[in-house]
């Protein structure tokens, strides 16, 4: 007896499944087409995806209802519905990223600050000027072309004690520059 009623239950179920998989292999091409026309491909699919999620969530007995009437225009119909869903979801989320302009205090430059910027960065030119060669180029391979001390001792041909010792001074002498300018 119980095998009997399973019996039409599953072929219910295939025939629900055989319904969605027809209208995903006709519909779902064509709603992505339509719907990328009014926004990115990535976002129709989207789109596509989350209507048969719906679709499917109506459940077994609103499916079997839907293949009598009109599946396609239903489909049609919650994927509209998804679009619109998106579409404030999307108004909301740009509405809470806005920031009214009279909330924002508009800060002038400091004018002061950038001239004391300017002088300490022509001090550090000046030091940097008064190393010796091979400091300088040291030096700036490790700080402005990021180069390891291990690089650099390759590129020198000297070993990593003569590379540390080399930016030592170098960073001595950029802290003597920048102390006489405070103190002076």
């Amino acid at each position: 007896m119980s095998s009997g009623s399973a019996l039409p239950r599953a072929r219910r179920a295939k025939d629900d499944d055989a319904l969605v998989e027809t209208l995903y292999a006709v519909e779902a091409p064509r709603l992505a087409r339509s719907r990328a026309r009014r926004s990115d491909r990535q976002d129709a699919f989207d789109l596509v995806h989350d209507a048969f999620v719906r679709l499917l969530g109506l459940g077994p007995e609103r499916l079997r209802s839907l293949a009598q009437e009109k599946p396609v225009a239903y489909l049609w119909r919650i994927a509209t519905s998804v679009g619109l869903d998106q579409a404030k979801r999307d108004v909301r989320r740009a509405s809470d990223m806005h920031v009214p302009l009279d909330g924002v205090e508009l800060v002038a430059p400091d004018v002061e600050r950038q001239l004391e910027a300017r002088d300490e960065l022509r001090r550090i030119e000046r030091a940097v000027q008064a190393m010796r060669p091979r400091t300088r180029a040291i030096f700036l391979a490790h700080r402005v072309d990021g180069m390891s001390y291990v690089e650099i001792a390759q590129a020198c041909g000297i070993g990593v004690k003569g590379v540390e010792k080399q930016m030592s001074r170098a960073i001595a002498i950029l802290a003597h520059e920048l102390d006489q300018a405070d103190n002076g």
